[in-house]
């Protein structure tokens, strides 16, 4: 855990957040800037910094991470109509916050990526 991390924070309950799952290495709370209709964060309880620094240190926890967000997906009722999984890494793709996170992304029909 780093004490100057934003998420860190949050999993250790320094801040608040809705939780909307946990698990023994998980952690999942919707987002304060939601860009769907839903909009939850799934974060590793232990710090890393992106996704490339978690799959080269604990790449069961990718896993982990992804099985929470079916889970989430399910309980929000998304399952069914569809959702994204995005991992964000560096600041060009609109990492803000350098502890790795996976946005999970529904409940409306969603837009293309990339350019027009």
């Amino acid at each position: 855990m780093s004490s100057e991390c934003l998420f860190c924070r949050i999993v250790a309950g320094e801040l608040p957040s809705t939780v909307v799952h946990e698990t023994e290495t998980t952690f999942a709370f919707r987002d304060l800037h939601p860009q769907a209709a839903t909009h939850i964060l799934i974060v590793p309880r232990a710090h890393y910094r992106d996704a490339v620094d978690l799959a080269g240190n604990q790449p069961e926890l990718l896993g982990d991470l992804t099985l929470a967000a079916g889970r989430i997906a399910e309980q929000e009722g998304l399952a069914e109509p569809g959702y994204r999984l995005v991992f964000n890494t560096g600041a060009h793709a609109g990492q803000t916050v350098f502890h790795v996170h996976m946005h999970l992304l529904g409940g409306e029909q969603l837009g293309l990526f990339g350019r027009p």
